[in-house]
């Protein structure tokens, strides 16, 4: 029959263009995996060449440094040469390098051309000597973090220590530090000294003499001005005679006299309330 031979005709010509469908695939998928494979050989044929080698410290780029020098920073590296680029951790790099010195946050990469690595640093800067109650010494940073003395004088001898001491300084003090330190670097009255040891009286070393704040307080910025203002106290009274400056009410600053247990006000003397003689 004429509607049977059709069928089976039209049956024989798709098993033909299946076939054929089948062959191109294998063939499409075949050249896939040879691309890729050639890919492959390639990126490990030209990791393996010579030039992608970090030979020596001085393919290493140190930038953000201040305080330690390039070599020192180079010197700090975890890598032994000569050592392929691809071989190189960069995240294991910049985790040895915060750990070794004062380095607050570092960050390595790879450069293909030339070959190098690039190091950015953000290091750590001392602002303060902290001395403990054991008199063992430290460092520490805006941010309250210590950096002990030895670590950083054996990286950088030639670094001058900051002028600022701080003694008591404790961990529980830590949050609270980055305030004090703010209002301190920019106070107008030169603060050589802090001194923490009593949590309820924070006592401040100043070019004006000792200044009593009581406890650390919202108010200290106001405590400061207050104190700048009193900057005309050395002509009313014989700075030698003065114990301290009580800012614990920086809109009422007195300042109590050594012998005579007398406080000055305003620049006018008066008697402390253990000579007033009223009953």
């Amino acid at each position: 029959m004429p509607f049977a031979d059709v069928s089976r005709a039209e049956l024989t010509e798709r098993r033909r263009k299946l076939r054929r469908q089948r062959k191109v695939r294998i063939m499409q998928a075949s050249w896939r995996l040879l691309f890729v494979l050639g890919v492959a050989s390639g990126s490990v044929w030209v990791m393996s060449l010579p030039a992608w080698v970090v030979r020596q410290p001085q393919q290493v780029e140190v930038q953000g440094n201040q305080l330690l020098s390039t070599a020192t920073v180079q010197k700090l590296l975890p890598i032994a040469y000569p050592q392929s680029l691809w071989q190189i951790q960069p995240e294991a790099i910049a985790q040895e390098l915060q750990q070794q010195a004062p380095i607050a946050q570092a960050t390595v990469s790879r450069q293909l051309f030339p070959p190098r690595l690039k190091v950015q640093i953000q290091e750590r800067t001392p602002v303060a000597i902290a001395v403990a109650a054991d008199n063992t010494t430290s460092l520490l940073d805006a941010e309250g973090q210590a950096i002990p003395l030895q670590t950083f004088q054996r990286l950088n001898q030639s670094i001058a220590l900051p002028s600022l001491k701080v003694l008591g300084m404790q961990e529980q003090y830590r949050s609270q530090w980055t305030t004090l330190y703010q209002a301190i670097s920019s106070s107008p009255v030169k603060i050589s000294e802090i001194d923490w040891r009593q949590p309820t009286n924070l006592i401040l070393k100043t070019e004006l003499g000792s200044a009593h704040l009581g406890a650390l307080s919202p108010r200290l910025n106001q405590q400061l001005r207050s104190l700048d203002r009193m900057r005309q106290i050395g002509s009313n009274v014989n700075p030698t005679q003065i114990a301290y400056i009580d800012l614990r009410s920086p809109d009422s600053p007195l300042v109590q006299l050594v012998q005579d247990s007398r406080t000055v006000q305003d620049g006018r003397t008066e008697p402390s309330s253990a000579d007033d003689p009223t009953p």
